[in-house]
């Protein structure tokens, strides 16, 4: 829904702007990281201390709740992981929404559910408040290097009030439309990226079988019409067997969940998405929820037989 607010100076933040933020993960850690060396002044909250403890020491405050960051700060950034999260840290009766004034900004940049993101809207508009859904793309590597895409949905002066703060981590920051549209241009990135996750993994499970050297593979493939984030980031990290998280298994199923949700919302079928989730869902349930994304060679080396001996994917590393 887009919210009509007074044409006034609601969304001219002060200067210096105070900016809240909860939730320090893999992803959450790195964008606070940003704004901190920017120079921003930045009060945090997490609900285990000693994941904050490096921000504390390049300069953040730590508080005590969700309700005491939002009376001190005049932008609220959250970053978690799932919309139960996202519910408990907004809409409980002592959350941040409970809290909200008159001019203050709430941005989401969890992936999380459309409909939420519209609920989140309203009750922050009935506060003459804006609530902003950014769920962003690029994991790990994106949130270090301060490159992440973030997609934006709700009211538009809101989004280019915020707009320096998110260029501090994201490159590319693009307006989708109306509440809601931030998380469902999210989940069209989700719905791609489980396809060529895939492509990728299925890729290389054939090189090695064809008998070529990955690296080499990887050199001419990367430049031509195959060419993806996948290829470049995680393909190499497959070869060596590198299933650290840049983004959790669990997150990802969480995300392809709500796709396909909001598809049969809308009367679509998505049988390629269908697949790619089932197949996430085995990985997970063998201890691989905190795996990287990119673990899903693993379950296609389930389906495989021979990949169950000593050939396994690649024969001359460790499993």
């Amino acid at each position: 829904m887009n919210t009509s607010f007074p044409a006034s100076d609601l969304f001219i933040l002060p200067s210096p702007v105070r900016i809240g933020w909860i939730g320090t993960g893999v992803m959450g850690a790195h964008m606070c990281a940003h704004l901190l060396r920017a120079g921003y002044a930045l009060t945090v909250y997490t609900r285990t201390p000693s994941k904050a403890q490096m921000l504390l020491e390049q300069g953040a405050r730590w508080t005590e709740s969700p309700a005491a960051l939002a009376a001190e700060a005049d932008v609220v950034c959250t970053m978690v992981g799932f919309p139960q999260d996202v519910r408990r840290i907004y809409l409980q009766p002592d959350g941040l929404l409970a809290q909200a004034r008159p001019g203050q900004i709430f941005v989401d940049f969890t992936t999380s559910e459309p409909t939420l993101a519209c609920e989140l809207a309203s009750l922050a508009s009935s506060k003459s408040a804006v609530a902003l859904d950014a769920p962003v793309s690029g994991g790990d590597v994106g949130a270090g290097n301060g490159t992440l895409s973030i997609m934006v949905g709700g009211d538009s002066r809101a989004f280019e009030a915020v707009r320096p703060i998110l260029s501090v981590f994201g490159k590319t920051l693009v307006y989708q439309g109306q509440a809601g549209c931030g998380q469902h241009a999210k989940l069209c990135n989700q719905i791609t990226i489980a396809g060529t996750m895939i492509g990728v993994c299925e890729a290389l499970l054939y090189a090695h079988k064809a008998g070529l050297d990955g690296e080499t593979l990887l050199r001419s493939i990367r430049s031509g019409a195959a060419g993806c984030w996948t290829l470049d980031h995680l393909a190499p990290r497959i070869l060596k067997r590198d299933f650290g998280a840049g983004f959790f298994v669990e997150h990802f199923i969480k995300d392809m969940s709500m796709a396909l949700e909001e598809a049969n919302r809308m009367g679509l079928l998505l049988p390629g998405l269908t697949l790619v989730r089932k197949l996430y869902v085995a990985i997970q349930s063998n201890g691989h929820g905190r795996s990287g994304t990119h673990a899903l060679l693993l379950a296609l080396e389930d389906l495989s037989p021979t990949f169950m001996t000593a050939d396994s994917f690649p024969h001359s590393l460790p499993t």
